[in-house]
């Protein structure tokens, strides 16, 4: 049963299961921060989250401490999560990488089995690895037993149709806008069923 003078900082620790900074985030500003990078004026972000004007204006001045169920209000409105109000991202952290592959001029790495397009090879340090594949193998006895390697991977059908193979499940066929996910270092192997050559898209991370 809920306490209705435990303080709303608090009560949100315990009902989301998250925990809360030794030092506490100062709500006003953060509040009046968010619906600023909104664009929103006071009127439009009090609209947005079911708040009285004046009920905002006073939570982003330091002049209320606001109730459990107006932090949710105010989450909702801003369309993030409630503990998302008390952690705002570490700036520190952004890197603001990029990196542009157009079409054809990704490295190109040529198998007996496959035809591999890296994207994004100017990037380094990458924590997963794009590439589009031309399948070219027909059958599972073209390889050379399964093929294996650390992290995930995320596989998407471009072009063609496709068999699926992996080590712990039976052969799937799949087409295009079919999708894939699984443990990388779990025996799998994928061949054309299609008369052309099948194109997919593989993402893989890095351990």
């Amino acid at each position: 049963m809920s306490n209705p003078t435990e303080p709303a900082i608090l009560r949100l620790a315990r009902e989301t299961g998250d925990s809360i900074q030794a030092e506490p985030l100062d709500l006003g500003p953060r509040v009046r921060d968010l619906r600023k990078a909104r664009g929103w004026t006071l009127e439009q972000a009090a609209q947005q989250a079911g708040l009285a004007r004046s009920t905002l204006s006073k939570i982003e001045n330091g002049q209320m401490s606001p109730t459990f169920e107006a932090l949710k209000k105010l989450a909702v409105g801003l369309e993030i999560s409630v503990p998302q109000l008390f952690t705002p991202p570490k700036r520190d952290q952004i890197m603001g990488r990029r990196a542009i592959t157009r079409r054809g001029e990704g490295q190109s790495q040529m198998t007996t089995t496959y035809e591999h397009e890296l994207l994004a090879g100017d990037m380094t340090s990458k924590r997963m690895l794009p590439y589009r594949a031309r399948v070219h193998a027909r059958s599972f006895d073209e390889f050379d037993g399964w093929v294996r390697h650390d992290g995930e991977e995320f596989l998407l059908v471009l072009t063609g149709t496709i068999r699926l193979f992996t080590e712990f499940y039976e052969p799937i066929d799949m087409a295009r806008g079919d999708s894939a996910y699984y443990d990388a270092a779990m025996g799998h192997n994928v061949v054309s069923t299609s008369s052309e050559d099948a194109t997919i898209l593989w993402v893989t991370s890095l351990p």
